[in-house]
């Protein structure tokens, strides 16, 4: 911090709130502006996974909403909550969209989990996972992701 108001000061000649002195040495050159967010449609691949019903039907996600194995709700480590997805099994071909709406799945190589519905339609509820490539496409509007609509 101590660094940051010297430097503030030997640049403007006077200490600013540590906000607008972070924003001038990023201008000045002397501090790295914060990485550039991932392009948006950048798409991942990895092996998906389904939500076991017996034990997630009801639980409250990270959006608030209550999961539902019938919905096309999934969820993913880092993609924001309400972002809409295309998954698409490498194996089948098969492709469905999903709204990330908690996180995980928390298992090394997984990239996703998806509703025991949409794994289904995918063709990998029999084996449990599947290779797959997530594109994520848009965000859903904000009233969607507040856990009192979306996918509930």
């Amino acid at each position: 911090m101590m660094r940051i108001r010297e430097a503030t000061k030997a640049i403007t000649g006077a200490i600013l709130p540590v906000g607008l002195a972070a924003a001038g040495l990023a201008l000045a050159g002397l501090v790295a502006p914060a990485p550039a967010a991932a392009e948006p449609h950048h798409a991942l691949r990895g092996q998906a996974s389904y939500y076991d019903p017996d034990m997630f039907t009801g639980r409250r996600m990270a959006n608030g909403d209550r999961f539902d194995p019938e919905s096309n709700a999934a969820a993913h480590r880092t993609l924001p909550l309400g972002t809409v997805a295309d998954v698409t099994n490498l194996r089948t071909g098969e492709t469905r969209r999903v709204v990330i709406e908690d996180r995980g799945p928390f298992v090394r190589g997984r990239v996703i989990d998806v509703s025991p519905r949409v794994a289904e339609e995918l063709g990998m509820r029999e084996d449990g996972v599947a290779p797959v490539q997530v594109r994520p496409v848009g965000q859903l509007p904000n009233r969607a992701r507040d856990g009192q609509s979306g996918t509930e």
